[in-house]
């Protein structure tokens, strides 16, 4: 019986290391993902759309990291700036989710009543949609394009926050500490900006950043169909899709492009549960 506590101790101890070193390294992970985004000329000087057909269809190699693509451009170069249109839009799409579907759940969490019942009515609608088919609807309606399918894939994530605002908004309203407030003369605004909100946002914020590494994987799928970035514009979802066609003699084109859409999703969602959990701090 001692050796079996023992042994649970000492992985109860090592546990958190484990977790904040998973922690750490999504951190590094999306660090290295912005920094391509805001400044890609500081880590791939070259040019993104210039290419030579000598070097056309290169493994990689310590000259070009990445290899080159059908017409010799650089993959490396490519993928880094392409994470300026991909980042960029995904966080377009979770600001726009955030915001509109936060204010509507908590408008329906703390007015209650017939206001709550239009409002989750709507949400359910959305839900019910899947999520590709709503964000290629708009995006055919609204037109091709990177910010487009950024909106899109933001209107598609506002149902999400919706529901998980709400809920918050409802289980906080029903404490004790908010009958207090409202019993020493608080006014609805200044019960809902002191004390709901700031006791209701910490779980829509780790959502924030699950829908960011969702975001991404949603429009690199409509850059992969042909509904984001037009080329030769760089783009995470249009450069697999740009190398599936030469799969079988260039393996890098799309397998190289996919590790890094996958590594970048993974660090977020690991981030969304550090976040929700209180790990790593």
């Amino acid at each position: 019986m001692t050796a079996v506590t023992a042994s649970v101790l000492t992985d109860v101890r090592r546990s958190p290391r484990r977790l904040s070193v998973g922690v750490v390294l999504s951190a590094v992970v999306i660090l290295v993902a912005l920094a391509w985004a805001v400044a890609p000329a500081l880590f791939a000087p070259g040019d993104p759309t210039e290419g030579t057909a000598m070097t056309a269809l290169q493994a990689p190699s310590a000259e070009h990291l990445f290899g080159t693509d059908a017409t010799g451009r650089d993959l490396y170069t490519r993928v880094v700036y392409g994470a300026s249109q991909s980042i960029s839009a995904a966080l377009i799409a979770v600001l726009v989710g955030f915001v509109v579907g936060t204010l509507i759940g908590v408008v329906a969490g703390a007015r209650a009543g017939v206001v709550d019942d239009v409002l989750m009515r709507v949400i359910d609608v959305m839900l019910a949609i899947p999520t590709l088919l709503l964000s290629l609807t708009v995006v055919i309606l609204l037109g091709f394009g990177t910010w487009t399918a950024a909106l899109a894939v933001g209107i598609t994530s506002i149902a999400v926050f919706a529901r998980l605002a709400r809920s918050q908004v409802v289980g906080v309203r029903a404490s004790e500490y908010v009958e207090a407030a409202y019993g020493s003369g608080g006014t609805f605004l200044s019960v809902l900006w002191r004390h709901v909100l700031p006791n209701s946002l910490t779980p829509v914020i780790a959502l924030a950043a699950l829908q960011f590494g969702s975001a991404i994987l949603q429009i690199s799928t409509l850059g992969f169909l042909g509904y984001g970035a037009p080329p030769p514009t760089p783009e995470w979802g249009l450069l697999i899709a740009e190398g599936r066609n030469y799969v079988a003699t260039a393996w890098w084109l799309t397998v190289l492009p996919g590790l890094v859409v996958v590594f970048v999703v993974l660090a977020t969602n690991r981030l969304s549960q550090a976040i929700r959990g209180g790990e790593g701090r």
